[in-house]
């Protein structure tokens, strides 16, 4: 017996960790240094790390109360009826739960290129494909709807993220607006801010309310520093809100993680900070790199580096973590996320040492 045939299904794969690389190099990993899988580098909302503590004996509850607290605040939040708010393992767990309820077996998806792998993962795992549009270097990958449109083909969903990962751009309201009244009826076009609280753009939120054809995607894990919790959101149109009783995985999102990003929101300092931090540190990177980068609204900065693959490795040596960005597509370039002022000026300083290095065709030393 065998599982259906996955060969067309493509593999996340994720950015390396701190102590697997220690390990691997000898280093005590406290001289490491990880700037690739956009974490926050304050850590979690010390709030939500005391909500873990004072619920830590509830865990042998389903979290029902949690669940339903959690919605009725971002709903508050967001201005939005509680059956918008479709709370999720993250906000790749809502990619999945618009998969199910939009899709019909060979639907398709269009995506953008480089861009997020998840998108087509969810739409192969629900028995439809993906289709891309390309956001061009040639331009600082900018974002628009005819960008969108010059490949749009009737899709089920559309996928717009803003701020892009890895690259950084963003789809102002306005563009959104034009690409959801110009694509079909039944096409729902979905803007994924995962790192929304990083840009000095608007949310798409707005649209939410104002049309039935647009989904907006949230999460706990950057700003609030939540990753290890796998806790997102999806805000969908009131029509046909009420779709997630019937296709959400039951009590997805768990007990400890409804009870921390309850408390974290409530920790504006903390996100003050990490929101501050993170625009310092995109703008120093830009400054100091002494490598060709483009402009960011994300807690990340794209950097050409000529060989991404031998740059990231050599950066590795030397005890950074950066990502090689040749799996979106990208073998020139890397993706150097945001870390503290202190982090984020000694990775810097190692990323050129090893720029000069490899131009002299040596090791960093």
């Amino acid at each position: 017996m065998q599982p259906r045939d996955l060969s067309t299904h493509s593999e996340y794969v994720p950015g390396r960790g701190v102590e697997e690389v220690a390990r691997d190099l000898g280093l005590d990993p406290d001289e490491v240094i990880k700037l690739s899988s956009n974490e926050n580098p304050h850590g979690a909302s010390p709030q939500a790390v005391q909500a873990i503590r004072d619920n830590a004996e509830k865990i042998s509850v389903y979290p029902k109360a949690s669940h339903t607290d959690l919605t009725e605040r971002l709903a508050a939040q967001w201005g939005v009826a509680d059956e918008q708010v479709w709370l999720s393992p993250g906000a790749d767990g809502s990619i999945d739960y618009l998969s199910r309820a939009m899709l019909e077996p060979d639907d398709d998806v269009l995506a953008p290129e480089p861009g997020f792998a998840y998108y087509g993962m969810s739409a192969r795992y629900h028995h439809g494909d993906v289709n891309n549009y390309a956001l061009s270097k040639a331009d600082d990958f900018a974002q628009t709807a005819e960008t969108v449109l010059e490949s749009y083909g009737g899709e089920r969903i559309v996928y717009v993220t803003s701020p892009h990962n890895p690259t950084g751009s963003a789809m102002p309201v306005d563009e959104v607006r034009k690409l959801a009244a110009a694509t079909a009826e039944e096409t729902l076009v979905v803007v994924d801010e995962a790192y929304g609280e990083f840009a000095e753009v608007d949310s798409a939120v707005s649209l939410v309310e104002e049309r039935d054809d647009v989904a907006v995607l949230r999460t706990f894990s950057k700003a609030y520093g939540l990753a290890g919790l796998r806790v997102g959101y999806c805000l969908v149109p009131e029509d046909w809100a009420d779709a997630y009783a019937r296709i959400n995985t039951p009590f997805a999102a768990s007990e400890l993680a409804c009870r921390a990003a309850h408390a974290a929101l409530d920790d504006d300092d903390h996100v003050a900070t990490s929101v501050e931090t993170a625009r310092w540190a995109r703008e120093y990177i830009r400054e100091e790199l002494d490598a060709p980068t483009f402009a960011s609204e994300g807690n990340f900065v794209l950097a050409e580096v000529g060989d991404a693959e031998a740059f990231s490795e050599a950066a590795q040596q030397e005890g950074v973590i950066i990502r090689d960005c040749s799996s979106f597509g990208l073998p020139a370039c890397v993706r150097i996320s945001t870390g503290t002022r202190e982090g984020t000026k000694a990775a810097v300083d190692t990323l050129n040492d090893v720029l000069a290095a490899l131009e002299l065709g040596v090791h960093a030393q």
